[in-house]
């Protein structure tokens, strides 16, 4: 099970001490740190940013990994934006992850093809596609729409934003009975990720879980289970 867990870190800039220029070299920072320990996955996800604001960070990170793969062919980390389907496509990211409250997965992928059509290189990198789900029905919609996976959330912990009770890990497992990859979030802990894989969650996503810790440990202690 250890290397099929498939790891996801969502960014989040204010968790870090400092004026804005502090927090954007730390979050520079724990990308890179991020990409180097084999963490699948970043998400890009600076909600308060506007566009451009987002488009300008959202290069910087995708300069890291490009240069970071220069140096190691068998770097696997992916970089999604947030919400933003133009702004991955003009950032030269690796794909985009929406909300449940977005286009959908379809919409996004048409949006993509639309775009090869003008850059052949763009077809060439491919375009992930991930997306935030709540219910097991939800997770089964997004594979309709060709999602390429999906982020099951919260498992544990209430979810203050949308005001969304924990799901509990019976709804996770539901939820991975869909034949898209699911991962597990809210509230997960090195304690209890072993839980979240049992009931077949594909892998463990969070913001704390990698901000607040030493990642390489992270990954090292997540793909021992």
């Amino acid at each position: 099970m250890a290397q099929s867990c498939l790891l996801y870190y969502i960014t989040d800039r204010t968790q870090f001490p400092g004026d804005e220029s502090a927090r954007r070299r730390a979050l520079l920072s724990k990308i890179d740190e991020a990409a180097r320990s084999g963490v699948d996955y970043i998400q890009l996800r600076e909600k308060d940013l506007s566009g451009r604001e987002l488009e300008k960070l959202a290069r910087e990170c995708a300069v890291i990994i490009r240069i970071l793969r220069t140096k190691n062919r068998e770097l696997r980390t992916r970089l999604l934006i947030n919400s933003r389907t133009d702004v991955a496509l003009a950032a030269g990211a690796d794909g985009v992850h929406l909300r449940s409250d977005d286009i959908s997965a379809a919409t996004a992928r048409s949006i993509w093809q639309q775009a090869t059509a003008r850059d052949s290189q763009l077809a060439a990198r491919g375009f992930l596609i991930a997306v935030s789900r709540h219910s097991a029905s939800d997770v089964i919609r997004a594979e309709s729409d060709r999602a390429d996976f999906a982020v099951f959330a919260p498992v544990f912990e209430k979810n203050d934003t949308r005001e969304i009770q924990a799901q509990g890990l019976d709804a996770l497992r539901a939820a991975c009975a869909a034949r898209i990859p699911v991962l597990a979030l809210g509230g997960v802990t090195l304690e209890n990720a072993a839980s979240c894989l049992a009931a077949g969650a594909a892998g463990i996503a969070g913001v704390r879980l990698f901000q607040e810790n030493k990642i390489e440990d992270v990954v090292r202690a997540l793909r021992g289970i």
